[in-house]
């Protein structure tokens, strides 16, 4: 029989939980002033697509809430910052691998910009164009781009800012680019030539002491998280528990009132992000370890920007100093809903060896109680019940460490455990197809999935409320028969059964079944 047991770890070393209800779109005070560097999911998991067993890939979302039709400039990455994918591969929650990315930005004409006759004949003067494109560009024919972005990948083994750098290039090709974002349909003519156009952003790499390659993509992409964003937080405006008998069986005979999946429930569905995508041979990545990986993201910008009063494009300010991390993010959720606002800029600047300074915000979190003073009453008098509370009494909550701290053992606990706060994932559990894969990860009955890792048709929401509300407190369905965790017990989760949710409904169906996996974005246009 498959074995989960609870770890006993000292309070000290204990993190934060990935416990929400959003992801991590504008997530603390500081870095909503700076949405270039600002990551909004991250997902790392044993690749699906046919013919690529044994590999892992590792998605970092940055831009959120990218409005399709947001020109003329669209959503290029920062310059100035460093973005990074970091892997622990032996559990003391210090990266030992990281795949580092800095872009440049070029306009066309040696960097100046197309420019156009205006004028009679004879009297005409060259004046440079506002877009980013003068004309459509296909697969076939990008001369009518006005604007590139271009990168340099570098791997990092050891600690990122003191390790051993190492330069990736392409294959084929001098440098790295990343496609203009999807302006709309008369510049690229249909989703289909997009799509042919991006793919040849898709390089493949070679990777240090590796024998097989690696892939990378980057750019703009349809934001692949799914949430009742608006709802959620106007004090979670809707009952959050499914009001069908089962999702999607339109009988209304689940909980009285209860909200019901649609797809209008999702307020991401027209938004897109951008997508810094890396696949990797996991035995290249899983050093000397049990094939538990831990990871997350950052991006970082140097301590000092003096702002150019005179700015141009090529400098609009002057950057110096230290790399200092601004933006991080492992499990999904953790900083919008979990912690506080005094320390929420702390945790985007925080390492996960360092994680033990949000403790409390783990053993005794606020979300159950928050839905405890929103719901208690009305349940109570819906159901005609005398439930004392609906928030879980187990303290501290050793179910939330293993889920989201330490890893279950067997599953994806490292041979070393250290809480902290990032995503584990087993590369030795092989992926689950994408037609068989349960959108609830381990507690749907699918080792492959959150928290597990994250794949992008993981409903990370409504995993997240059901196990904050004590879901792991009864047995869940592991390779077919129902498993006591051990973690704790149903006298300590009045309602940690109950399908919470917030109605928005995602799948693996609503992704691509192929590297990079996150669907085309939606266009500037139709």
């Amino acid at each position: 029989m498959f074995k989960m047991k609870p770890i006993v770890v000292a309070l000290s070393g204990m993190a934060i939980t990935a416990t929400a209800l959003a992801s991590s779109h504008r997530e603390a005070p500081n870095i909503t002033r700076m949405p270039t560097v600002d990551s909004t999911d991250f997902y790392v998991f044993n690749s699906y697509e046919s013919g690529r067993e044994g590999y892992v890939t590792m998605i970092a979302n940055y831009i959120p809430l990218q409005d399709p039709y947001g020109g003329p400039n669209y959503y290029a990455m920062d310059t100035a910052a460093e973005y990074a994918i970091h892997i622990d591969n032996d559990g003391d929650a210090v990266e030992d691998i990281s795949f580092t990315f800095n872009f440049e930005s070029m306009l066309a004409a040696e960097n100046e910009g197309i420019a156009l006759p205006v004028g009679p004949e004879g009297e005409q003067k060259m004046i440079k164009v506002p877009l980013k494109n003068v004309g459509p560009i296909s697969a076939d024919d990008m001369s009518a781009a006005n604007f590139s972005e271009s990168y340099a990948m570098t791997m990092v083994t050891g600690p990122v800012r003191t390790g051993t750098r190492t330069t990736l290039t392409p294959v084929a090709g001098d440098s790295f680019g990343k496609p203009l974002d999807y302006i709309g349909n008369k510049t690229f003519s249909s989703e289909q030539e997009y799509e042919r156009y991006s793919a040849q952003f898709v390089y493949d790499f070679s990777i240090p002491n590796c024998p097989q390659m690696g892939r990378v993509f980057v750019g703009q992409r349809n934001d692949p998280f799914v949430v009742n964003l608006g709802e959620t937080f106007d004090l979670v405006n809707y009952v959050p528990v499914e009001g069908d008998s089962s999702p999607g069986a339109g009988d209304g005979e689940g909980f009285p009132g209860g909200i019901t999946q649609s797809l209008e429930n999702d307020d991401l569905r027209n938004k897109n992000v951008t997508a810094i995508a890396v696949e990797v041979p996991a035995e290249c990545i899983t050093g000397d370890g049990n094939g538990v990986i831990g990871s997350w993201t950052t991006a970082s910008l140097p301590q000092a920007r003096i702002l150019n009063p005179d700015a141009t494009f090529s400098k609009p300010e002057v950057n110096g100093g230290a790399m200092t991390q601004v933006s991080r993010l492992g499990n999904p959720l953790v900083n919008e809903l979990v912690i506080g606002i005094a320390d929420k800029d702390t945790f985007s600047t925080a390492h996960p060896s360092s994680d033990g300074q949000f403790a409390d915000y783990v053993t005794h979190p606020v979300l159950p109680e928050l839905l405890n003073i929103l719901f208690k009453e009305a349940v109570n008098n819906t159901l005609g019940t005398n439930i004392e509370t609906l928030a879980p009494t187990n303290f501290p909550r050793t179910d939330l460490v293993t889920a989201f701290l330490t890893g279950f053992e067997g599953v994806n606990q490292q041979a070393t455990v250290t809480p902290s706060e990032m995503l584990r994932l087993n590369t030795g559990i092989a992926a689950t197809p994408a037609e068989e894969q349960s959108a609830f990860g381990v507690v749907g009955n699918d080792l492959a999935g959150f928290p597990n890792g994250r794949r992008p048709g993981d409903d990370v929401v409504d995993i997240a409320l059901r196990v904050v509300m004590g879901r792991l407190c009864y047995p869940i369905p592991v390779a077919g028969e129902d498993t006591d965790l051990g973690l704790c017990a149903p006298e300590d989760a009045s309602v940690g059964d109950v399908p919470f949710t917030d109605g928005a409904p995602i799948d693996a169906t609503m992704m691509d079944t192929q590297f990079p996996y996150l669907s085309t974005p939606k266009p500037g246009s139709e």
